[in-house]
């Protein structure tokens, strides 16, 4: 650890190392699906895993974020570029949403988690139409709006 960290501080001054094992990982992932047996194995022992910190440590280094997208049955994270807009976001789903794009419904995850529903986010207020311009913001829960033909038609020229 000491020559990374002497690498680290020649070469990138100031940023956070993390040390990890893989091993120790691993046995949580595998030994304690369950949450709270793996939250009480860790309090037990007085140690943590490193994984969260290396995931938003890595998305940090990396200008990454992402946003979601939700329906019925499924809700997914879809990760994205810092500064991107939000056709280029629809494309991320489908090339066809990106092309076909109309706008973006947007509400913030926050938003939601203190209001509880998207019926409540648009009755405080919190849900919006964004247009081609829209910078997705990190944690943006958004129900993008296009046009099915846009894709077959630009294949047809």
């Amino acid at each position: 650890l000491i020559k990374i960290k002497e690498w680290v501080d020649k070469n990138d001054p100031g940023a956070l190392i993390i040390p990890f094992s893989g091993v120790f990982e691993n046995k949580l992932v595998e030994e304690y699906e369950d949450l709270e047996l793996r939250k009480k194995f860790l309090e037990d022992n007085h140690t943590t895993s490193a994984l969260d910190k290396i995931i938003v440590q890595g998305y940090k280094a990396l200008q990454l974020e992402y946003f979601f997208t939700a329906g019925p049955d499924e809700v997914k994270a879809w990760t994205i570029q810092k500064g991107t807009k939000a056709p280029q976001a629809a494309g991320r789903i489908h090339t066809d949403f990106e092309k076909g794009f109309i706008m973006a419904e947007v509400m913030k995850y926050i938003d939601f988690k203190e209001e509880g529903s998207e019926a409540a986010c648009k009755a405080a207020g919190k849900y919006r139409q964004q247009g081609r311009n829209y910078v997705v913001e990190d944690g943006d829960i958004i129900f993008f709006k296009f046009n099915a033909g846009a894709g077959l038609q630009a294949k047809k020229k």
